[in-house]
């Protein structure tokens, strides 16, 4: 679960900036595959590797772990 929503705010934080998969891949070091993965929430980035995705995306690290709450329908 907790994958799948980082992999979902990356993907947000990446279209706001105006980046495509290919150009945050470039930026970041890793293949266009990796990111879709990430995206997906099939993996994610090591600990490690969050510096880079929140340094390509003009964030701190804790952003990609700010999710937008679920409205109560």
């Amino acid at each position: 679960m907790l994958q799948k929503k980082l992999g979902q705010r990356i993907a947000a934080l990446r279209k706001k900036q105006g980046l495509t998969q290919e150009a945050l891949a470039e930026v970041i070091g890793c293949s266009v595959e990796f990111i879709s993965l990430v995206e997906r929430g099939v993996n994610a980035p090591a600990v490690a590797g969050l510096q880079g995705f929140a340094d390509a995306l003009k964030v701190e690290v804790r952003d990609l772990f700010t999710f937008e709450a679920k409205k109560p329908k």
